[in-house]
C-alpha cells in the first residue's frame, strides 16, 4: 500500500472484499458491457441488423476490459461512456458500429447505478439476516434472566436480558422489510434517450411504438430486472438514491441503538462485546476493556445517517429533464453509505456472535433496586391483612426516600425491607417480606412475549431465507 496519498478508511480498514467489488470500477465496466450487449440483442430481436456474429464478438471480449485504452481515450475526449465505447470498439471491430446504438451516456451509468445497487443491498441482506439470526438465538437463550429495566436511564421496572435483544432484533426486523421492498421496487431506467422521449429508438425503428419497448422489455428480462421506470427524464428519479440510503440509515438507526445500549450496559457490568485475549482496551491503563466494535458500529452509523442527506439535496436540485450536479456527489455518497453500512453489518455480525452476559451482576443490580419495585405489592399485602393503604403508602414513601439516601449518601446497601420489617403498621417479618421479591414475579409477560415474537415473526424470515445468511465476518481491525 502507498503511504503519500490519501487511501479511503473503508478500502483498508472496514468494508468486506465483496462490497469493495460490487463498488469497483471494474465491476461497473464489466456492467456497462452487459448492457451493451442486452441492447444489441434487443435491437437485433426486434428488426435491426444485428448480426450473431456481432453479438458473439461482444460476448467475447465482455469481462477482458481494455482499461489502458479506455483511460488514454478519455483524457482526450472528456467523457468517460464514450471513451469506453471507444475501446470496447478497438476489441470488437465487427461490432463497433452498432455499440450503444441509439443510447445516451445514462443507459449504460443509470441502469448500472441500480444494478450496482441491487447488488449492494443484495449482500447487505445477508448479513443482516445473519444479524438477526444471531440475535434471535440469544434472545431466546435468555427470554427468562430477570434484568432491570431503565426509562430515562434511570432504573424502572424489570424485563429479561431476551426481551431486551427482542427490542433491538424488531428494529432489524423492521430494517430488513424496508430493505426487501427496496428491492422488490427498484427500477431499470431502461432506454429512454436523450430526454426521455425514446426519440432516438423510435427513429431507429421508424416509429415503431411496440418494437421500442420490446427493446426495454428484452433489456430488463436479460438483466435480470422484473420492472423498468415507467416515466424519466435522462437519468432515472435521483428520489431512487434517497429511498435506497434512507433505507441503509433505518439499519444505521439500529445499529447505533444497539451499539449504545451495549456500552452502557459494559459500563454496568452486566454485558459485554467480545474482547479477544490479545486486544488492547487502552494504551495507558492495560485493565481496561473498551467497547472498540460497539464504539465503531456508532462512528459508522452517524456516518450513514449524515450521508443520507446527499441524495435529499440532489434530489431536490435537479433542473428539467437532468443537470449534472448530481454525478460528483453520486460518486461519493451512494458507494459510501454501502460500504459503511457493510462495514456496520460485519462489526454487528462479529458482536452479536460473541455477546458475554454475567448474571451474577444482573442479580445484584436487580437486588439493589427491586425493593423499591415491590413497593406495591408489599402495600397490598400489608392491606389484606388489615391496614389501611393511604396511611401504607405515606409509610412506604416515607421509607423509601430514607433508604434511597442511605444508598445514595452513605454508600450503604439498601435497607427498605428492614424499614419495612421493623415498621408495625405492615405486620411483615424480615423472611415474608423478601418471599414477595422474587426477580421472575415482576418481568410480566417478557419471557412469552419474546418466544411469540420469535415464532411468530422472526423465525418464519429466517426459515424463508435460510440459504442466504451470512453468519460470520472477518474484521480487517
Amino acid at each position: 500500500m502507498r503511504h503519500d496519498r490519501y487511501v479511503s478508511p473503508f478500502e483498508t480498514r472496514y468494508a468486506s472484499d465483496a462490497m469493495q467489488f460490487i463498488f469497483s470500477p471494474d465491476n461497473k465496466f464489466r456492467t456497462w458491457r452487459r448492457l451493451w450487449i442486452a441492447l444489441a440483442r434487443a435491437e437485433q430481436a426486434e428488426g435491426l441488423d444485428i448480426s450473431e456474429a456481432q453479438i458473439a464478438e461482444l460476448e467475447a471480449h465482455k469481462d477482458d476490459i481494455n482499461y489502458a485504452a479506455a483511460e488514454a481515450r478519455e483524457k482526450a475526449v472528456r467523457h468517460d461512456v464514450m471513451a469506453h465505447v471507444w475501446a470496447y470498439g478497438q476489441q470488437c471491430p465487427a461490432a463497433a458500429g452498432i455499440i450503444h446504438l441509439g443510447a445516451t451516456s445514462c443507459y449504460v451509468g443509470d441502469n448500472t447505478d441500480i444494478l450496482v445497487m441491487k447488488e449492494g443491498l443484495g449482500l447487505l441482506r445477508q448479513k443482516l439476516l445473519g444479524v438477526m439470526q444471531l440475535l434471535a438465538d440469544f434472545a431466546e437463550r435468555y427470554r427468562a434472566l430477570p434484568a432491570l429495566a431503565y426509562t430515562h436511564l434511570q432504573p424502572a421496572q424489570l424485563t429479561t436480558v431476551g426481551k431486551r435483544a427482542s427490542l433491538w432484533l424488531h428494529e432489524f426486523y423492521m430494517d430488513y422489510i424496508e430493505i426487501e421492498n427496496r428491492l422488490e421496487n427498484l427500477a431499470l431506467l431502461g432506454s429512454k434517450g436523450t430526454t426521455g422521449t425514446q426519440a432516438s429508438f423510435m427513429a431507429l425503428f421508424a416509429g415503431n411504438d411496440a418494437k421500442v419497448l420490446g427493446v426495454e422489455q428484452r433489456i430488463a428480462a436479460e438483466m435480470g430486472m422484473a420492472k423498468v421506470v415507467p416515466v424519466s427524464g435522462q437519468t432515472y428519479s435521483r428520489k431512487v438514491d434517497y429511498q435506497v440510503l434512507t433505507a441503509l440509515s433505518g439499519l444505521a438507526q439500529s445499529a447505533s441503538k444497539l451499539a449504545g445500549d451495549l456500552r452502557i450496559l459494559q459500563n454496568f457490568k452486566e454485558m459485554e462485546e467480545p474482547f479477544e485475549t490479545d486486544q488492547i482496551g487502552s494504551s495507558a491503563m492495560p485493565y481496561k476493556r473498551n467497547p472498540m466494535r460497539s464504539e465503531r458500529i456508532s462512528a459508522l452509523s452517524r456516518y450513514i445517517m449524515a450521508d443520507c442527506l446527499n441524495p435529499a439535496m440532489t434530489a431536490a436540485s435537479q433542473w428539467f429533464e437532468r443537470t449534472l450536479d448530481d454525478s460528483a456527489n453520486r460518486r461519493v455518497a451512494v458507494a459510501e453509505a454501502f460500504l459503511a453500512a457493510d462495514a456496520v453489518l460485519n462489526l454487528l455480525l462479529n458482536v452479536c456472535d460473541g455477546l458475554v452476559v454475567y448474571p451474577r451482576v444482573i442479580a445484584a443490580r436487580v437486588a439493589a433496586e427491586l425493593p423499591f419495585m415491590a413497593t406495591e405489592n408489599i402495600m397490598m399485602r400489608a392491606v389484606q391483612q388489615g391496614g389501611d393503604r393511604q396511611e401504607l403508602h405515606e409509610r412506604l414513601r416515607k421509607h423509601s426516600l430514607a433508604a434511597a439516601r442511605v444508598v445514595k449518601e452513605d454508600g450503604l446497601p439498601n435497607d427498605l425491607l428492614a424499614r419495612i420489617a421493623a415498621d408495625p403498621a405492615f405486620g411483615l417479618t424480615q423472611a415474608e417480606l423478601e418471599a414477595t421479591l422474587d426477580p421472575a414475579a415482576f418481568v410480566g409477560r417478557a419471557p412469552r412475549q419474546v418466544e411469540d415474537f420469535l415464532r411468530e415473526v422472526i423465525r418464519p424470515v429466517l426459515a424463508a431465507g435460510a440459504g442466504d445468511i451470512a453468519t460470520a465476518a472477518a474484521l480487517k481491525v
